[in-house]
């Protein structure tokens, strides 16, 4: 019988063990429109996931830094199926969440070009649309070296590896076909991610960071809560570009 204390000291009994989903709808009607994520004793979590004893919880949302950052990773999985969807035979490799942002590195031998970010934003938006549901499931170090060696994902392979045999290998489910191994927490669906994204550039990337390895690909990505803030900083960029033109032009007497 789990007692949940809530960030407000408010304190919920439970018969029985409850997910962050029903618990979001127990506390408040808006809320469960702007959960995301949730902090479980000091751990993020999924909302699926399903809390069995007493514990301290706080509800993400996208006021919080943790709420931008998993609508960041969840943009960055969103991109990668939709580079896997667009282009059959294209490696994934790792894609976190950096400042402002996110990038996924891919393996594969044509250059990804201003037109092809294009095209992968605009299939981003229509598998948002779609509203693909995200599943967690826990997997066997030896099937997942297995299967994705299976699916032709050299690399995920490698990663997994590499990974220290305690530790746990989750696997994350978008919709029915795509997935990739990932720690999460991740958002329950791809609508949850918004619209106010954009890919802004691609660079080259050795694999693991070792000039010895093969050159990746890697396309980079801003994502916001609002389509406001991606405006603004958007405009930040824009205006730095023109400041640092302005500079090299008079350092080679330009002007």
């Amino acid at each position: 019988m789990p007692q949940i204390t809530l960030l407000d000291g408010k304190k919920i009994p439970f018969s029985k063990s409850i997910n962050g989903m029903d618990l979001v709808k127990k506390i408040s009607k808006s809320l469960e429109k702007q959960a995301l994520i949730m902090e479980v004793n000091g751990e993020l979590k999924d909302l699926s996931h399903e809390i069995d004893k007493d514990s301290e919880v706080k509800i993400i949302t996208s006021k919080d830094k943790e709420g931008i950052e998993v609508i960041r990773h969840d943009a960055a999985h969103i991109m990668a199926m939709a580079v896997q969807e667009l282009y059959p035979g294209t490696q994934v490799t790792i894609g976190p969440v950096i400042e402002n942002g996110f990038y996924y590195d891919f393996a594969r031998k044509e250059p990804f070009t201003s037109d092809d970010l294009k095209m992968i934003e605009k299939r981003m938006t229509e598998i948002i649309d779609r509203d693909v549901k995200t599943k967690r499931e826990v997997w066997k170090r030896s099937k997942a070296i297995e299967h994705f060696k299976k699916i032709g994902e050299k690399y995920k392979a490698e990663i997994i590896e590499s990974i220290p045999k305690n530790e746990e290998l989750s696997v994350y489910h978008h919709g029915d076909t795509w997935h990739d191994l990932c720690r999460g927490p991740h958002l329950t669906s791809s609508s949850k991610i918004g619209k106010a994204f954009k890919l802004t550039k691609v660079s080259g990337a050795y694999w693991r960071g070792d000039s010895n390895n093969e050159m990746l690909q890697r396309i980079y990505g801003t994502c916001w809560s609002s389509k406001k803030e991606l405006d603004e900083y958007l405009h930040r960029l824009e205006e730095a570009e023109k400041r640092d033109h302005r500079k090299l032009g008079k350092e080679m007497d330009l002007f």
